[in-house]
């Protein structure tokens, strides 16, 4: 809002100066227009710079002095030339502007391509003190994030862009009861890692109308920023990756930090149900981790010590191979965890494919 206001003075004031200069005699009248016209070019202007990158505008503006350069060297020759002195202020006039131009365009095309660390000065500390990191939408439903952030492994400037707020709020106003439940529970989980002490949550305005896919505003703007994104979407994540983006995955985190059993190891696992090939038992460890023993399809309902065979790595996560030994009973009733645990882990959609 204060922006608007400055932009509002700044448009009265152009138009004030138009009327009492009266530029080339014009009637107040076509002063007043072309002082509109002018302060409205200032302002788009200054709206489109605002979205550009510092990068871009350092590139711009050493592509436009160049260019400015060479045109004054240009018009050193235009000067000795025999022409009308009508015609040779034109041809200066021009070739400042083809230069100036072309400078621009291409200083800005490739401001991207600076290293500003090798500046020196407020460059090189604002890149050494400033770690950005971008929040996806599905990794703020998820709600993981904001654990990790209390136990201090997330530093930096966590970055929400507005865009990625206006998706939240359009799911929590969704007609559909589980998608809203969704959408509020991420508002719920940005509002929790406010409170989380020493963790810095930035609401960003910058938005990139041309890009009309929220994944790909992500990443531009990551790209802008020199930030990682934080996701747990596998699509996002190879396309960041292939866009040069650094990525930040819950999933790959979640996984790296699930118990490491090697062939041989002894492990206690309480039976939950029968498996998909003949005399297996199914059991799941605390994080879900699928265990499929055999010989232990007559000890359901109990909790047996098995040793591990074989560990095996699938795109939906780890699986543990077993065999029970009769010397293994431990206990006829499990404990109260892992009954629960065993609960949310029958429906896991894992057991359907890899069962066995």
């Amino acid at each position: 809002m204060d922006l608007w206001i400055i932009r509002a003075s700044l448009f009265v004031a152009v138009l004030l100066s138009g009327y009492i200069v009266r530029p080339f005699d014009l009637e107040p009248p076509y002063a007043l227009a072309v002082s509109a016209a002018l302060a409205l070019l200032i302002i788009l202007a200054e709206i489109r710079v605002r979205t550009l990158s510092i990068k871009t505008l350092i590139g711009a503006a050493i592509g436009s002095v160049l260019g400015i350069i060479g045109a004054s060297l240009i018009s050193l020759i235009i000067g000795r030339m025999a022409l009308q002195p009508a015609n040779e202020n034109f041809a200066q006039v021009m070739v400042l502007l083809l230069m100036a131009y072309v400078g621009l365009v291409s200083g800005a095309s490739k401001g991207e391509y600076l290293d500003l660390s090798a500046l020196g000065g407020i460059f090189s500390d604002r890149s050494a003190k400033l770690s950005f990191k971008v929040l996806d939408t599905s990794v703020i439903i998820d709600g993981r994030v904001a654990d990790i952030c209390k136990t201090g492994f997330m530093e930096g400037t966590l970055v929400v862009p507005h865009f990625v707020l206006r998706e939240l709020q359009q799911i929590a106003d969704s007609a559909d009861s589980i998608k809203r439940n969704r959408g509020r529970r991420g508002l719920d989980i940005l509002e929790k890692m406010k409170t989380v002490p020493g963790l810095t949550i930035q609401v960003m305005e910058k938005d990139y109308p041309e890009v009309r896919e929220v994944d790909l505003k992500l990443i531009e703007l990551a790209k802008d920023l020199g930030a990682k994104i934080v996701t747990n979407d596998f699509n996002l994540n190879k396309v960041s990756q292939l866009r040069g983006v650094d990525v930040l995955n819950i999933n790959e985190l979640a996984n790296s930090l699930k118990p490491v059993v090697l062939p041989g190891e002894t492990m206690k696992v309480f039976v939950l149900k029968e498996g998909k090939e003949y005399n297996q038992g199914v059991a799941y460890l605390d994080d879900g981790t699928m265990v499929v023993v055999d010989n232990a399809r007559r000890m359901i309902g109990k909790t047996i010590e098995t040793q591990v065979t074989s560990v095996l790595q699938t795109t939906a996560g780890k699986m543990i191979f077993g065999r029970f030994s009769d010397d293994g009973v431990e206990m006829a009733t499990p404990p109260r965890s892992e009954r629960r645990g065993g609960d949310r882990a029958n429906d896991d959609p894992r057991d359907r494919s890899s069962r066995g």
